[in-house]
Formats: C-alpha cells, sequence, structure tokens
C-alpha cells in the first residue's frame, strides 16, 4: 500500500513539473516565432504567372515547343525499322526475286512506297543497264531517301539554336525595361530591382528547356535514321547478291518512259555529219 502511495505520489510530481515547463516555454516560443494575425499570405505563382511574367517572347517559344512535341514525334515515326523497310514489303519483294518476277516486283515497289521499296523500284528500272549503273542508281535513290529525313530531322537543331536565342531576346528587353525604370525613379527598393531581374530570366529559362529536349531528340533521331539506312542496305545487299546481270542485259523493267533514241541524222548523210 504505501508502494502505491508512492508511485502516485511520483507521477503527480512528474505531471505536475510538465504543466509548469509548458506553461512558462509557451511565451518564449511565441516570441521566437510570432506569427501575426495580419501576416500577408504567400501566393505561389503559377505556371500561367511565370508565362506572363517573360513577355511576348514566350509566345514564339510556346509555338517552338508545340513544333518540337510535333517533329519528335514524326521524327520517330519516320526513322523507325518499320517505316524506312516494313517488315511486309521485305517478305514480298524477297518472295518475288526468288521467282524472278521482277516486273511483279516493280509494280509492287511503285504501289507501296517506303524508303526501302523506293530504292528497290529505282534498280529494278535500270537493270538492263548494267550492274555498275544500276548500283548507282539505288545509291543515289537511298541517298535522296536519306536527305528528305535528314532535312526534317534539322528542324530540330534549328529549333534548338533559336530558342535560346529568342529567350535572350525577351531578357535583354525586360532587362532593358527594369534599369530604364531604375534609372527615373532611383534605386528606391532594392527587392523590386531583383524581382524584375528573375522575372525576365524566365525567357531565357524557357528557351533553354525547349533547346536542351531539341538537340537531344535531333542527336538521338539522327542515329536511328543512319541505323535504318544501313538496314535498308543490307536488305538490297541480300537481293542483289548473285543477280544474273547477262540474262537481264538491254531489258527494260517499268513504264518510265525513254527518252533516248536514234540520231536524227542516222537516216540522212550519215557519212557527211558531223558532231
Amino acid at each position: 500500500m504505501s508502494t502505491l502511495t508512492t508511485i502516485t505520489k511520483r507521477l503527480a510530481l512528474i505531471a505536475t513539473g510538465t504543466f509548469l515547463l509548458t506553461a512558462l516555454a509557451a511565451p518564449l516560443l511565441a516570441q521566437a516565432d510570432p506569427k501575426p494575425a495580419d501576416a500577408p499570405v504567400v501566393r505561389k505563382k503559377t505556371l500561367m504567372d511565370h508565362f506572363h511574367e517573360g513577355g511576348w517572347v514566350m509566345y514564339p517559344i510556346l509555338v517552338c515547343s508545340f513544333g518540337t512535341a510535333y517533329l519528335c514525334w514524326e521524327g520517330a515515326n519516320r526513322t523507325s525499322m518499320k517505316k524506312m523497310a516494313p517488315p511486309a514489303h521485305e517478305i514480298q519483294v524477297k518472295s518475288l526475286f526468288r521467282a524472278g518476277d521482277y516486273i511483279g516486283a516493280y509494280d509492287y515497289c511503285k504501289n507501296n512506297p517506303s524508303p526501302l521499296t523506293n530504292t528497290l523500284r529505282v534498280g529494278l528500272s535500270m537493270l538492263g543497264e548494267g550492274k555498275n549503273l544500276t548500283e548507282e542508281a539505288m545509291f543515289q535513290q537511298l541517298a535522296k531517301e536519306q536527305s528528305m529525313i535528314s532535312t526534317f530531322l534539322s528542324y530540330l537543331s534549328v529549333i534548338g539554336v533559336t530558342t535560346p536565342m529568342i529567350g535572350l531576346t525577351g531578357t535583354v528587353t525586360g532587362m532593358m525595361g527594369a534599369f530604364e525604370g531604375l534609372g527615373s525613379e532611383g534605386i528606391g527598393d532594392p527587392s523590386k530591382l531583383a524581382g524584375a531581374i528573375g522575372e525576365v530570366l524566365v525567357a531565357t529559362l524557357s528557351g533553354l528547356a525547349i533547346a536542351v529536349p531539341a538537340f537531344m531528340a535531333y542527336y538521338f533521331l539522327r542515329a536511328r535514321m543512319v541505323t535504318g539506312v544501313h538496314h535498308v542496305q543490307d536488305i538490297i545487299n541480300d537481293l542483289f547478291r548473285k543477280m544474273p546481270w547477262e540474262a537481264l542485259q538491254g531489258a527494260h523493267i517499268g513504264d518510265e518512259e525513254l527518252y533516248a533514241a536514234l540520231p536524227a541524222w542516222s537516216t540522212d548523210q550519215p557519212a557527211a555529219t558531223s558532231l
């Protein structure tokens, strides 16, 4: 019984001491971290606030951002293996080559355009001209296909170069306005000047935020395009290996018009005619 009484007294003393310490510490905590009732509420800036702070240059930067998204999407589509050398095209053309149906292969390539079939169509139309001319014609056509894709992707590089310049232009014009106000009104409140400088830097940051992904996408898609071109070259090399050039000598495949004809003077006086 005496032990229970002792424990009860100690618990009462601990509770009393805790209450007194809390009562004494409350005023000190209030002084250390005052929170007046009329303190202004700090509002966080939204994305639209930052957009308007950037000034007029944010509108061309916004257009560049949409352009970057479109070019990345379309560039990924154009440089994919399924687009450059569709498996269905490869299977069908190989089947026609195995059967020796080069006219059917030409018609199929003409009706199903892709970088692979476009190159094969040109090569098939030149089969009668010999190996060297056929390979040269296919090389030129494949270079043309690569050039068209590369030209499309180069717009990503243009965006990557121009957007930081656009953002910098907005920053410079904003700084000019900030310092013009400083010159007319004096230093006044330095925080206002710092805020104005911070606002105009939004334009530069926005330009860099578009330029960096644009450059990354450009180099990635360009490397992907080169891989696709090499894949097309491998397919063409497989198709034209051991081609019977002698049996195809002089053949004309395709519906392209042949403009070369006998010289006009060949039926008149060939011996007396000079070039």
